[in-house]
C-alpha cells in the first residue's frame, strides 16, 4: 500500500513596489530649489541670460529690418544714381553735358534731377583759414531735387525760381553742424562772398552725400562759383518694375562714347547690403548666446552634482525604505528641469524688455519673433534636462549602505 506524501511548496511573495504619485514627485523635486534658493537662482540666471540674449538679438534685428523696410517704402526703392566712373588712370571721368537730358529721355524714367560740382568752398566766416574746409562741398542743385529724392527740410525753406539766382544756400545737416549754423537767416562765407542760409536739410538715407554739402541754385553756381553746367550726379526715378531695365541702359545713355566710365547704382541696394552685414553680426551674437546657454547648463549640472553629494544620507535612507533608483533619478532630474524652467520663464521677459526699450530709444517698431518666445523656455528645459541627467543617474546608482555610512 502506497502512501502519498504531499509536498507543500512555499512561494516567496515579493513586497509591492513603492510608487510615487506625480504630486509627491513634484514635492520631492522642489526640495532642492526650495532649500538652496541662492544657488538655484544663480544657476537659473545663467539659463535666463542665454535665453534673454537670443530673444533680444533676434528682436532687435527684426525691429531694425522692419524700420529699414518702412523707410525704403517711404523713400522708394526705384531711385537710380548715375555718377562719374573712373578712367584707366583711376581718376573720375566727368559726365557729358548732355547726360542729364539723355537720361531723362529713357522711356521708363519718371523724374530726373541732378547736382553739379563747383570750385567753391564754404566756411563759417571770412576769417577761417582756407585749408580748414571741414570736408564740405558746394554743389549746384536743381529745384526738383527734394521732390525726386523725397528729402525733407529740418528747418527753413528750399530753393525756388526766385532764390536760385541769389546768394543763398541750403545746408545739409552735417554741414550745418560743422559750420555751427543753428537755423535759417545766418550767413556763411561761400565762394569768397557772404551767402544767407535759406534752410537746413534733414538726413536722407538714399543720398547721404547731401549731408555734408552746401546747395546753391544752378544759375548762381554757374555764374559765380565756377560750375560748368554739367551734372556731377544724376538721380532718376523710374517705374519700380522697370528699374533693372533702366539700370542696364543708364550708362550707355549718359555717356554713349564711354559707357564703362559711368557708375550706375541703386542706393536701396546699399541699404539692403548693410542689413545683410548686420544679419551676419546677429549670427555671431547668437553663437555667443548659445555659449551663455551652455554656461547656464554647466551651472545647473554643478548645482545638481553638489546637491547629490550633500544629500547622500537622504538618498541612502530613501533607498533603504524601498525607493527605487528610477525614483531617485527622477527627483534630481526634476530639480534640474525646474531650474531650467525658472530660467526659461525669466529669459523671454528680460529679452522682451530689452527689445522694447531699445526700439523705443531708436524710434523703431518693436518686433519680437513669436518662435523665440516659444522656443526659449523649451530650449532651457532641454538644456537643463541634459545637464541634470548625469547627476541624476549617479544618484540612482548610489548604494544605500554606502550612502548611509557617509551620512
Amino acid at each position: 500500500m502506497r502512501t502519498r506524501t504531499r509536498t507543500r511548496t512555499h512561494t516567496r511573495t515579493r513586497p509591492p513596489r513603492s510608487r510615487l504619485r506625480p504630486m509627491d514627485l513634484l514635492r520631492l523635486g522642489m526640495i532642492g530649489p526650495r532649500t538652496r534658493k541662492l544657488r538655484t537662482a544663480l544657476s537659473a540666471l545663467g539659463i535666463s541670460l542665454g535665453i534673454a540674449a537670443v530673444v533680444a538679438v533676434t528682436g532687435i534685428s527684426n525691429s531694425n529690418q522692419q524700420h529699414l523696410l518702412a523707410r525704403l517704402d517711404q523713400l522708394g526703392s526705384n531711385l537710380i544714381t548715375v555718377a562719374p566712373g573712373k578712367g584707366p588712370d583711376q581718376q573720375p571721368v566727368p559726365l557729358p553735358l548732355t547726360a542729364e537730358k539723355m537720361l531723362s529721355a529713357i522711356a521708363p524714367v519718371q523724374l530726373t534731377t541732378a547736382t553739379g560740382a563747383t570750385g567753391a568752398q564754404v566756411y563759417r566766416n571770412d576769417l577761417v583759414p582756407a585749408q580748414q574746409t571741414g570736408s564740405l562741398t558746394v554743389l549746384a542743385a536743381r529745384l526738383n531735387l527734394l521732390e525726386v529724392l523725397r528729402a525733407e527740410l529740418h528747418s527753413g525753406q528750399w530753393l525756388d525760381a526766385a532764390s536760385e539766382n541769389l546768394p543763398v544756400t541750403v545746408l545739409g545737416g552735417q554741414a550745418a553742424q560743422r559750420l555751427a549754423v543753428t537755423g535759417p537767416g545766418e550767413r556763411v562765407w561761400l565762394g569768397g562772398q557772404w551767402y544767407q542760409v535759406l534752410g537746413i536739410l534733414a538726413p536722407n538715407e538714399l543720398a547721404p552725400e547731401l549731408g555734408t554739402a552746401a546747395l546753391v541754385g544752378w544759375p548762381q553756381a554757374v555764374a559765380h562759383l565756377g560750375a560748368d553746367g554739367s551734372a556731377a550726379t544724376v538721380y532718376l526715378r523710374s517705374y519700380s518694375e522697370r528699374v533693372p531695365q533702366v539700370q542696364a541702359v543708364a550708362a550707355a545713355s549718359a555717356n554713349p562714347g564711354s559707357p564703362t566710365m559711368v557708375a550706375v547704382s541703386r542706393p536701396s541696394d546699399l541699404l539692403l547690403a548693410r542689413t545683410e552685414t548686420e544679419n551676419s553680426l546677429t549670427a555671431l551674437v547668437l553663437v555667443l548666446a548659445g555659449v551663455a546657454l551652455l554656461v547656464g547648463g554647466v551651472g545647473i549640472a554643478n548645482t545638481v552634482v553638489v546637491g547629490v553629494r550633500e544629500r547622500r544620507g537622504e538618498i541612502g535612507l530613501r533607498r533603504a525604505l524601498g525607493a527605487r533608483g528610477g525614483q531617485i533619478s527622477a527627483q534630481f532630474l526634476l530639480e534640474a528641469v525646474l531650474m531650467g524652467f525658472i530660467g526659461g520663464a525669466g529669459g523671454p521677459l528680460l529679452g522682451s524688455l530689452t527689445v522694447y526699450g531699445y526700439a523705443l530709444v531708436q524710434g523703431w517698431p518693436a518686433v519680437i519673433p513669436l518662435y523665440t518666445l516659444v522656443a526659449g523656455p523649451t530650449v532651457s528645459v532641454v538644456v537643463a534636462a541634459l545637464a541634470g541627467l548625469y547627476p541624476a543617474l549617479r544618484a540612482a546608482r548610489a548604494s544605500p549602505t554606502d550612502a548611509l555610512r557617509s551620512a
